[in-house]
């Protein structure tokens, strides 16, 4: 059974220029590592050394990550010395974070019906 949307605030409606946008975010945040590394981000800003550790990942790959993150404006970052610090763009994001995990946990927690399954 899903949760009501009652509560929610009014929805701005969906043009095709904004639905690529949201698209193009949400398809950022289906790559597991990826998400890794935005949800690691939401504890506040971190090295790409802090992240290699927090996420499991070699330095390239983490590298490589955060370059794509960056220039889909997802996260930002700013020199300081010989590191570079990244930050989530901004709060939107890590309530979507959150708002996915949530799901993710409520999905995990419902009983699935199967295929077959008689729904009634």
């Amino acid at each position: 059974m899903g949760h009501g949307i009652d509560d929610r605030p009014s929805r701005a409606r969906l043009d095709p220029a904004t639905a690529k946008s949201v698209a193009a975010t949400l398809q950022a945040l289906a790559t597991p590592s990826r998400l890794l590394i935005l949800a690691n981000l939401q504890e506040g800003p971190m090295t790409v050394g802090d992240l290699v550790a927090a996420v499991g990942m070699e330095q390239p790959a983490v590298s490589h990550q955060l370059r794509l993150l960056r220039t889909m404006g997802l996260v930002e970052s700013e020199r300081r010395g010989r590191h570079v610090i990244y930050t989530l763009f901004d709060n939107h994001l890590s309530e979507l974070i959150d708002q996915a995990i949530y799901h993710a946990e409520h999905l995990g927690a419902a009983p699935r019906p199967r295929e077959g399954d008689d729904p009634a």
